[in-house]
């Protein structure tokens, strides 16, 4: 017997939730939506080097306070896999704090691995790119606010919708940087003009 939750807060982007619902609707799984203000939280907005851990224990303990244990369920799961490196992963600390388990890191699963088994099993996010929230645009130690939250997800809809994959927008001083992966480079040239109006 499994729920399918969805955390929405600021650090999400529109089209995360809509592929949630998509695959939960295609998996036939009951999901649920719950909403949460992370901004509401000092220790995250402050954007320290472990904002994640402090983001991950709010949101996971909601989930085993309020939702999960009212659902009669006493078991949590989350996507962690084994490319993740908890050394440099704050959030991971919070997961094992809470008991939170992670089957496919468990298992040894590594992300080249469950895009393949994704793609066998007929998911359309098999080669879904990877996409870290928002949060991580800003620089640590730089406040995080819902404003440029909503810029960094604004640019980076419009760089999308322009063919690009696997990039990044990061906001720096005022100043905002893309970040792409090298095969992409020609199309920064291609699309230059737009590419620059989209980070103004």
């Amino acid at each position: 017997r499994v729920k399918a939750y969805y955390v929405s807060t600021a650090f999400q982007p529109a089209f995360e939730l809509a592929d949630a619902r998509r695959l939960a609707n295609e998996l036939g799984a009951d999901m649920q939506v719950l909403h949460v203000d992370v901004l509401m939280s000092g220790a995250v907005t402050a954007n320290p080097p472990d904002r994640c851990y402090h983001c991950k224990k709010k949101l996971f303990g909601l989930l085993l306070r309020e939702r999960a244990a009212n659902d009669g369920l006493s078991l949590i799961i989350d996507g962690t896999n084994a490319s993740d490196n908890a050394s440099d992963r704050p959030g991971m600390r919070a997961l094992q704090e809470l008991a939170v388990r992670s089957p496919l890191r468990e298992c040894g699963l590594a992300k080249d691995r469950i895009r393949a088994l994704s793609r066998e099993a007929g998911l359309f996010t098999w080669d879904k790119p990877a996409y870290a929230c928002l949060a991580t645009r800003i620089p640590t130690g730089e406040a995080v606010t819902a404003e440029k939250l909503a810029a960094v997800e604004t640019m980076e809809a419009v760089l999308a919708a322009l063919g690009f994959r696997d990039f990044r927008v990061r906001t720096e001083r005022g100043a905002a940087r893309l970040q792409v992966c090298a095969e992409q480079l020609p199309l920064v040239l291609e699309r230059r003009e737009a590419v620059l109006a989209a980070l103004k």
